[in-house]
């Protein structure tokens, strides 16, 4: 099975670049923070935002905001459309979701051993639209992924 790899758009990711107050804070790196507008980790020195972000779902009870990095200034995204090679050992919760909205019972995690094929077998699931994966430690959106 193939799926695709979603990072948070670059329209985004622009938008919330302009987000200003409480919901963001300025991040000088220190290395290995997960960047989401390029799904890998950042470099020792880099700019980041830590902003609040909702990764889109229809509107559920399961609709949820936290906090992500993000490049300071724009940078090219993702290298790639497969997993995210800075990520591939890390363990994750797949929180597997409905066409709802809510929260599927495929939902599980890895634990950093062939991700792809946790991912593939939760996306295959019977009434599986999507997979958000999430920072096992501290609940943190990670990328989407689709069939």
């Amino acid at each position: 099975m193939s799926f695709s790899i979603h990072a948070i758009p670059a329209d985004t990711v622009d938008e919330l670049r302009k987000t200003d107050g409480a919901a963001s804070a300025e991040w000088v790196a220190t290395g290995g923070e997960p960047v989401r507008c390029c799904l890998r980790d950042a470099r020792d020195g880099e700019r980041l935002l830590l902003v609040n972000y909702e990764p889109p779902l229809p509107p559920s009870p399961y609709r949820e905001v936290g906090a992500v990095f993000i490049h300071a200034e724009p940078c090219s995204g993702p290298e790639g459309d497969g997993y995210p090679a800075d990520w591939r050992t890390r363990p994750q919760v797949l929180r597997a979701y409905d066409e709802r909205g809510w929260i599927h019972p495929a939902t599980t995690t890895h634990d950093g051993h062939d991700p792809e094929a946790v991912l593939a077998r939760v996306l295959a699931t019977p009434g599986v639209v999507e997979v958000h994966s999430r920072n096992v430690a501290y609940g943190c959106y990670m990328f989407t992924a689709t069939e």
